[in-house]
């Protein structure tokens, strides 16, 4: 009597377990469908959104993951596993690999501010974790730099977070500044008056605001004039370079001399006077 019992308790128990591993089976089955289902549909949402497209990959990605997590843990406890020992294992298993990877979860954690905040786009030139050069793509780990002498640079995004980002893009414009001497001789309104017709004539120096010339220091061997002017962003350096080249040409015509450092030595000629007795 008491062997059947048993088997009969035997049965119950198989019976039980293979039902709860049936729901478990279902329950996975029917969770990972869903889950797909719901990361697509806030996937859709983000996008008539218009949100970033690297953000939108990896909400997408982490809603799909938590709701696989949530979904595999309630599956284990369905077919009978224990939840408090399998709440501690998991616990325990987040703590070593967050420790483990705390150097890529600060990149990531950067990567996820930086989309959302948005310092830069791609296509900006920008100062950041000690260099310059054009973003080409912000990544969740990384950001992609091409350099000025065509290199490319891969920044990690915590780098790139932790300190001052300079964006010489998101205003638009720019101003730059040339210094060019002139000889003490010369007549300073005259090239003034050179370098302003220099700025009607060339389109790319903005009118406003107005660019200036101004008399900087009076050196050594010139007197110094500061040139500013605004541009748009990606007529900067064009429009610099040229602006400085024409200034030489228009000079020279002009007859206006860009000095360079020089002495000038005075000889007197002449006995030297004789030394008197004491």
């Amino acid at each position: 009597m008491p062997d059947l019992l048993a088997r009969i308790h035997l049965s119950e128990n198989a019976t039980l377990l293979g039902i709860n591993i049936l729901m478990a089976l279902l329950i996975l089955l029917i969770g990972f469908w869903l889950a797909a289902r719901v990361a697509n549909l806030v996937q859709r949402a983000m996008h008539r959104a218009s949100m970033d497209e690297t953000l939108i990959g990896f909400l997408r990605n982490l809603i799909y993951g938590v709701l696989v997590a949530v979904l595999v843990v309630s599956a284990l406890i369905t077919a009978g596993v224990p939840s408090a020992p399998l709440v501690a294992a998991l616990g325990a298993s987040g703590l070593a690999i967050g420790l483990a990877l705390q150097g890529s979860l600060s990149n990531l954690a950067w990567g996820v501010l930086l989309i959302i905040f948005r310092p830069f786009r791609a296509g900006d030139f920008i100062h950041a974790g000690g260099l310059d050069g054009t973003v080409e793509a912000v990544n969740l780990m990384y950001t992609l730099l091409s350099l000025p002498d065509g290199r490319e640079a891969i920044v990690p995004n915590a780098k790139v977070g932790s300190d001052a980002i300079i964006n010489a893009n998101r205003r638009g414009t720019r101003r730059f500044e040339l210094k060019v001497g002139i000889g003490y001789k010369d007549d300073i309104g005259q090239a003034i008056g050179e370098i302003e017709k220099l700025f009607v004539a060339d389109p790319r120096i903005l009118k406003e605001p107005p660019p200036t010339v101004v008399t900087g220091t009076l050196a050594e061997s010139s007197v110094e004039l500061i040139i500013r002017a605004w541009t748009r962003s990606e007529d900067m350096w064009g429009a610099q370079t040229e602006l400085l080249r024409k200034i030489k040409e228009h000079f020279a015509e002009a007859g206006i001399s860009i000095p360079f450092p020089q002495r000038e030595l005075t000889v007197v000629q002449g006995a030297l006077p004789e030394a008197k007795a004491g």
